[in-house]
């Protein structure tokens, strides 16, 4: 089965797992590379900011990898919203943070 199709079946406790355990990779390579995590932590999205761009990204693929218009991509922030309730809060704070 191919991860686009295993992801938009999952619960969101499921994507926020495999949200987690991918910036737990990320934090370890760069505390490897000598880096503090004081010094990157703030950089870092969070669990569900990264499980929207998952989803955003998903939608993408589903879509010939056309990357949508600004108005598009409104659009598909919000279905992801509608789609994902717990995740509203996440949503409208990023498309406050592209608008500005």
């Amino acid at each position: 089965m191919d991860e686009t199709r295993s992801r938009r079946g999952a619960s969101l406790e499921v994507l926020r797992a495999e949200a987690h355990d991918e910036l737990q990779t990320v934090i370890l390579a760069r505390a490897r590379d000598g880096e503090d995590p004081w010094d990157f932590m703030s950089e870092l999205p969070t669990v569900d900011e990264l499980v929207v761009w998952m989803l955003r990204a998903d939608r993408i693929r589903d879509d010939g990898d056309r990357l949508p218009t600004p108005s598009r991509d409104y659009r598909l922030l919000r279905q992801i919203a509608l789609d994902h309730p717990a995740l509203t809060t996440t949503v409208w704070s990023m498309l406050g943070r592209e608008s500005e």
